[in-house]
């Protein structure tokens, strides 16, 4: 058995707080995702100014519908087709698969994503990343929707967001953008699973159907499991941003000038603009679809 002297603990307990400590920089993305979450609260209780999040919100039933069909192609399903509804409802339909697993995934799948997408918030770079991930995964969706019109306005609506924020400051605004995403994501993760399995029992929901596939709880029991796992990947996204993306602003700015810069910036010379790539593959894709 291998022996840790107290010093040694120490140490590490310490690296460990050092690690987890935020500096300026990131003091002040936690600073903005805690206004994130006020403003979504505020925004989401609203009756008329609740439009302004609802793009945002059909964007995450996107990451739920997205889920279920992920794990489904993974499980061997087949995927018929991905749908979304202006009542911030959506539909994977699909034969095959292992429900046992494709069920859990749209809730647990959807906070994943928004756990990731506020990692990634942290840092301009990461951010960039991300908004390429999420592109694989919007042709991926417009596929399998290519029926369903209001999937497309959400998917080039958004596509064309993120070029804009791409453009903007060096894409420092992207990184905010992509933390928005992520925040908005996980706690509509959240209100969804309390809405429709705690509070009160929706027979259609997700939960309701794992818990008469499985049989061992009730859905309200399925429900609290989602929520603590959705709760722990909130919390570990900001850990691990914490972790992760150290540089200051400065750094951050310096870094994304020479990876994937914006057209014009003091980077864009020396490689591929890539927000123009973004466009014509997806506009690309989209006329080969309607065509």
């Amino acid at each position: 058995m291998p022996y840790l002297d107290d010093q040694t603990f120490n140490f590490h307990t310490r690296d460990i707080a050092t690690q987890l400590t935020p500096n300026a920089t990131q003091r002040t993305t936690l600073i903005v995702a805690g206004c994130y979450v006020i403003l979504i609260a505020i925004l989401w209780h609203v009756p008329v100014l609740s439009w302004i999040i609802y793009p945002f919100k059909l964007l995450t039933v996107g990451f739920h519908e997205m889920s279920h069909a992920i794990t489904g192609i993974l499980t061997c399903a087949t995927i018929h087709s991905v749908e979304l509804d202006p009542d911030e409802g959506g539909e994977t339909r699909m034969s095959g698969g292992i429900p046992w697993i494709t069920l859990p995934a749209g809730y647990l799948g959807s906070s994943f994503i928004g756990a990731c997408l506020i990692a990634c918030g942290f840092d301009t770079n990461a951010s960039k990343v991300a908004c390429l991930v999420l592109g694989v995964f919007f042709l991926f969706t417009l596929w399998w929707a290519r029926r369903n019109w209001l999937t497309w306005l959400l998917i080039l609506g958004m596509s064309g967001m993120i070029v804009v924020f791409w453009l903007v400051a060096d894409s420092v605004a992207l990184r905010y953008f992509v933390l928005f995403i992520g925040v908005m994501s996980d706690l509509y993760v959240l209100w969804d699973v309390i809405d429709d399995t705690i509070a009160r029992k929706v027979n259609s929901s997700d939960a309701s159907a794992f818990a008469r596939v499985c049989g061992c709880f009730p859905s309200q029991a399925w429900g609290l499991i989602w929520l603590i796992i959705a709760f722990i990947f909130f919390a570990a996204g900001v850990l691990v941003g914490l972790a992760a993306f150290k540089e200051t602003s400065s750094e951050q700015q310096s870094e994304a000038a020479h990876f994937l810069p914006a057209p014009g910036s003091s980077g864009a010379m020396a490689s591929v603009p890539l927000p123009g790539v973004f466009i014509m593959i997806v506009t690309a894709f989209s006329l080969k679809l309607l065509l």
